[in-house]
């Protein structure tokens, strides 16, 4: 009797930020901290038309993630993602300000001073990303938890992770959140299940492709379609699991 051998399985632990841009192009950023291919960020862009690319750290990156969704092209980038956490009230209004587009940031007037974050760190209200990636340069503000997120916080991690949990989820994601499901069908023949455990929602981003400003930041609309899901359409932040196996059910 052959005993049949069980479906490989990658589990990524991280965040996920998305929003869209006054411009039309959309953005999902992904800052990974514990994955089987090493700590990485990578960028996922949706252009006005509809055109698809991938910004991916390296060859490794780029195959998996392009074998789980889909794009029109990948491109290679060095991609970071830096998070500072303000030190002071008054150091939170002025990134903010910065971030909103109050303040010029060219200002003869010193920077203010900013707490570096590890990948590992919780997620804190106020905290800012610094996101460079090849022609992509965005600086997002994190805003205050969501609803949701309240709720999400108030189950164990051990939960909130499991791809079983999902099938609780998925029907109240679609209604909760349209456009957000978190368990379907990936690329080749694979299955993916999103574990959030906290939701914040973005204070503001400035964003610029090539040295061009896209101008504010607005919702998701229309959804992106990198996969079977897209991000809330609210420019948010999702701390979660995301679980990938090959041909389970």
């Amino acid at each position: 009797m052959t005993r049949s051998t069980p479906p490989r399985t990658w589990r990524f632990s991280g965040r996920i930020a998305g929003w869209g841009t006054a411009g039309g192009t959309r953005f999902v950023v992904g800052n990974w901290h514990t994955t089987p291919l090493g700590p990485f960020a990578g960028v996922m862009v949706q252009h006005p038309h509809g055109h698809r690319v991938l910004l991916a750290p390296s060859t490794e990156v780029a195959e998996f993630v392009s074998a789980t969704y889909q794009f029109d092209a990948v491109e290679p980038a060095n991609v970071t993602v830096h998070r500072y956490a303000p030190r002071s009230p008054a150091g939170a209004r002025a990134r903010d300000a910065v971030v909103r587009g109050m303040a010029d940031p060219g200002s003869s007037q010193p920077p203010v001073p900013a707490e570096a974050l590890p990948r590992t760190a919780p997620t804190t209200a106020g905290e800012r990303w610094q996101i460079e990636a090849g022609p992509l340069s965005a600086t997002v503000q994190i805003g205050k938890r969501a609803a949701v997120g309240w709720l999400l916080r108030a189950l164990p991690a051990a939960v909130t992770g499991a791809p079983w949990f999902t099938l609780l989820t998925d029907p109240v994601a679609r209604v909760a959140l349209p456009g957000v499901r978190t368990r379907g069908s990936a690329g080749g023949g694979r299955r993916e299940y999103y574990g959030a455990s906290d939701l914040h929602r973005l204070a503001g981003a400035r964003t610029s492709w090539d040295g061009t400003d896209l101008g504010a930041m607005v919702p998701i609309d229309p959804p992106v379609r990198f996969g079977f899901a897209s991000t809330p359409a609210k420019p948010s932040l999702t701390d979660l699991v995301t679980t990938v196996r090959d041909g389970a059910p």
